[in-house]
């Protein structure tokens, strides 16, 4: 039996195989919401299905910590998506409910499965995709089990099994001038900044002492594309009941040299905020990062989309040694405010969520990663509502958001660049060929997740209830390119449109309500 210190990971080489070839009509690779929901789908439809989770858990964030879901429009969500909150519902007596335990989502998912039959793969890492005549034939994982299938979902939140077939796709931020935009690219903006000046340098005013860790070298320029990617982070799952609540504890190899920054940012004035912490249900809170220097881990992730699974997992344990350090920081230093340290004291772990890894959640917050570029780019004009697709398969109604990307210094001053939240309008619609290959790329593989999409406009899309939405679409396309042996690209959409219909998707605009939560 491992010790649940070695089951909090991204990664680790698989120590059995199972010797196992599947034949099946659509094979999902992705065991998170989305994957789930696709799976579930192409069962009651009666297809065949295989579905792969690379990781070692189901349910990916919804199970994983992100309770306090991210409607923007409730109404925009419809299908199997609407019914997972109802199914939520039940667990707590309630008619649908879009704030919960993770435990909860987690055993929604797993009954679920049951009920329909479905077995999904755990540690199924992928290894190699065969691809000929311009289509995935199967896919091989690390832990020995080989998927042949008619047609293929992407539902990972890195677009995996889309890259490794060979579709075009992107990283980071384009220029604001690749598709016309204003938000997309580098920005400085308040929200999230640093309120007070706080001295940049290892040794202060001596640059040549070298820059405190967190801090990115780089220059600046408004719009200027790059590689960068939004921070990640982890959405942590804390309860101020003492009859369940397990106190913080000092990380093993805590370093307080690595919080150096927070701690002069302190002694400027700041005080930590409890503002992201977000009341679930039974004492559970959803805790989410809030201010300059918070759980997001700044700019130590813009290697993680293209990174091989063994460079992913070292990425992956040291944002879980910030977060860990951060809260042991917050808590016990004597630069933070003592009235935060007393009020932070009063949370800690519940006893009761994420027992096989110590408390702590075991899925990073893959914000973004890589996104394809197909024949439809999906970008800041289709969310404000400037430009209408014509072959809706989803509704998208959040924010255009963004977290920072990096910590530079200009002018001898450290500031936050990359976090933009700008109010997209009304729920807007998301294209079929946004979750498609470009045609002359791969015609029997869809990507609900790593969809086409600029930087920006995937900050508004890349919400769990719309990765659910799309997931279902997907399999709808794949069941019609099944029936009639269509390309993926050649699919009627008048057809696709009645099928999304009869599942009830929700495709056209809906009422514009103020939203009713905004977690990020």
């Amino acid at each position: 039996m491992e010790t649940c210190s070695t089951l909090l990971r991204y990664y680790h080489t698989p120590n059995h195989r199972h010797a196992l070839t599947l034949d099946v009509d659509i094979c999902i690779f992705g065991g998170n919401s989305g994957g789930i929901i696709a799976a579930i789908a192409a069962k009651r439809k009666g297809l065949s299905v295989a579905l792969l989770e690379p990781g070692y858990h189901l349910g990916g964030l919804t199970a994983g910590g992100l309770g306090y879901t991210d409607i923007g429009n409730k109404f925009a969500i419809g299908g199997l998506a609407r019914e997972f909150y109802r199914r939520i519902g039940l667990k707590y007596n309630q008619p649908e409910l879009w704030r919960f335990e993770p435990s909860a989502a987690e055993a929604v998912y797993r009954e679920w499965l049951d009920e329909q039959g479905i077995e999904c793969y755990l540690e199924s890492f992928l290894e190699s995709v065969e691809t000929a005549g311009g289509k995935i034939v199967s896919l091989s994982t690390e832990n020995g089990i080989k998927v042949k299938a008619r047609q293929f979902i992407d539902a990972t939140y890195e677009g995996d099994l889309m890259a490794q077939s060979g579709v075009s796709y992107t990283v980071g931020r384009e220029s604001n001038s690749v598709y016309g935009e204003t938000w997309n690219g580098q920005q400085l903006l308040r929200k999230h900044q640093f309120e007070y000046d706080v001295d940049p340098y290892r040794i202060k005013g001596r640059p040549s002492s070298g820059l405190l860790p967190g801090i990115n070298e780089g220059s600046y320029e408004q719009g200027a594309g790059d590689r960068c990617v939004q921070a990640y982070n982890f959405r942590l799952c804390m309860t101020n009941d003492p009859a369940r609540r397990i106190p913080f504890s000092e990380p093993e190899h805590y370093n307080r040299d690595d919080y150096e920054l927070c701690a002069r940012y302190c002694r400027a004035g700041h005080i930590p905020s409890l503002r992201k912490f977000d009341a679930l249900i039974n004492s559970i809170y959803d805790v989410n990062n809030w201010g300059a220097i918070s759980t997001d881990y700044v700019g130590m992730n813009h290697d993680f989309p293209d990174a091989d699974y063994a460079t992913r997992e070292k990425i992956f344990q040291s944002h879980v040694q910030w977060t860990k350090g951060l809260l042991w920081f917050w808590s016990t230093d004597p630069s933070v405010d003592e009235n935060f340290r007393r009020q932070l004291r009063e949370f800690g772990w519940p006893e009761d969520q994420f027992p096989e890894t110590e408390n702590f959640s075991h899925s990073l917050y893959v914000r973004e990663a890589r996104r394809m570029v197909s024949d439809l780019v999906m970008n800041e004009h289709h969310c404000t509502g400037r430009l209408r697709v014509e072959d809706p398969v989803g509704l998208a109604a959040y924010t255009m958001d963004s977290h920072n990307c990096r910590r530079i210094v200009i002018d001898g001053k450290v500031l936050n660049e990359g976090d933009v939240q700008i109010h997209s309008g009304p729920p807007y619609p998301i294209s079929y060929r946004s979750i498609i290959p470009s045609r002359g790329e791969i015609s029997n593989l869809l990507v609900p997740f790593c969809l086409s999409a600029s930087h920006i406009a995937f900050g508004s899309i890349r919400m769990e209830p719309v990765f659910m939405i799309l997931s279902e679409s997907a399999v709808e396309a794949a069941s019609l390119a099944i029936e009639h042996k269509f390309d993926l690209q050649d699919i009627p959409y008048e057809r696709l449109k009645k099928r999304l219909l009869d599942a009830q998707q929700v495709i056209h605009p809906v009422p514009k309500v103020k939203n009713t939560q905004t977690g990020e």
